[in-house]
């Protein structure tokens, strides 16, 4: 996991994370609320309590983007789909799904969970707002909240990729042609030329003078336009893959290690020998586990003599593995959501092999030459905004 978030905790058995951007945007929407907008509709307000309303609308905010993303994440679970986290970052929320909804359906339906839970929200706070004394405090918070939240459902519906209306796009091209891959590149295509509408009414607003607005503005164009570009790689990259299966980079010979052994046996002698970086641990022909580079780094190097591979290897009930006829895309994807660099291939829970990262990416880059198809970068997990 990126050292550029902090860990909140498990909700509902999703992490939630912190990247360090978002105190950026939590101190400006504070000030904006704090310093201009709740001392317009309430002049003479106390500075205090305008921050500390402030403070409370700002945290509302983001726990209703927690929401709309938790309404994605829940959608992708009853599909059957894993959820690795929640991030909330400068620009929101992003849940990290491990895989593509296996049909349109699935992919229109949690699309629009997210702006239905903003609209829902929306119309929690706004019953708040009306329902104590008009111009109080309180009616003020629950109506700006109510609106926000609003505007959060309605910009999520613009039909950009990887926006939520661009996905419910996705989903109906998909539905009609058949073809995710086609439908990711119309639905993204579409995106960029939203982005860079963005970018352009950003640059207006600039050259307007309204210099915060259009860098705000321009910088949320430029974030869509990178994202839908990946997501045409991502597309190409499925394309390039199609038809491939993890039995053509499969590594059956990789050598076994007993869990008996100790991390220093292991690494001067197997690893130093093999060029290696990850070995099933084996006893009596049963698999007990994977020790990886990654869990013997994680173990300080003095101890390594009195620590035994058995110790420090990854049980096989923690293991994500991947069948020998499967899309070799699905693996690489099933790698990228768990954060491995492997995957175990089984077939009928006997084991054959390993399949790895770097195997699959020189894998992919001779089919770019073969083919003369142009490089595809790997964003490596499936983002919903």
């Amino acid at each position: 996991m990126t050292d550029k978030t902090l860990r909140l905790g498990r909700l509902f058995g999703i992490e939630l994370r912190l990247d360090y951007s978002w105190f950026i945007i939590f101190a400006l929407v504070t000030w904006s609320l704090a310093w201009h907008s709740f001392p317009m509709i309430h002049p003479g307000l106390p500075v205090g309590v305008a921050w500390a309303m402030g403070v409370v609308t700002a945290l509302l905010l983001f726990a209703s983007v927690l929401a709309h993303e938790l309404a994605h994440s829940f959608v992708a679970q009853a599909q059957g789909i894993p959820v690795r986290d929640i991030t909330l970052f400068i620009f929101g929320g992003v849940a990290h799904i491990g895989e593509e909804s296996r049909s349109a359906r699935g992919e229109l339906l949690m699309a629009l969970a997210g702006p239905l839970a903003s609209l829902a929200i929306a119309v929690l706070f706004g019953l708040l707002g009306f329902s104590v004394p008009p111009g109080s405090p309180l009616s003020t918070l629950g109506r700006t909240l109510a609106w926000i939240n609003a505007a959060l459902a309605l910009f999520n519906l613009i039909p950009g990729f990887p926006l939520d209306g661009g996905r419910v796009f996705r989903a109906i091209v998909w539905a009609v042609t058949g073809n995710p891959q086609r439908a990711t590149r119309l639905a993204a295509g579409l995106g960029r030329v939203v982005a860079i509408g963005f970018i352009l009414w950003g640059l207006w607003q600039l050259f307007g003078g309204s210099w915060s607005d259009g860098l705000w503005i321009a910088f949320i164009g430029w974030f869509l336009y990178t994202a839908a570009t990946s997501s045409m790689r991502q597309a190409a990259l499925q394309d390039l893959l199609r038809g491939h299966t993890v039995r053509e980079v499969l590594m059956d010979d990789c050598p076994r290690v007993p869990p008996t052994l100790n991390l220093q046996q292991l690494v001067y002698g197997t690893a130093l020998l093999s060029g290696r970086r990850c070995f099933p641990v084996m006893d009596d022909g049963r698999l007990l586990g994977v020790i990886t580079m990654r869990r013997i780094k994680a173990v300080p190097r003095g101890q390594w003599p009195v620590t035994t591979v058995g110790q420090a290897m990854i049980p096989v009930g923690e293991l994500r593995t991947a069948g020998p006829d499967e899309e070799l895309y699905e693996a690489l994807t099933r790698m990228a959501a768990a954060n491995a660099n492997q995957l175990l291939v089984v077939d009928d829970d006997r084991w054959v092999g390993m399949v790895a990262r770097d195997k699959v990416l020189n894998f992919i880059e001779g089919c770019q030459v073969a083919f003369k198809k142009p490089p595809q970068t790997y964003a490596g997990q499936e983002g919903r905004r």
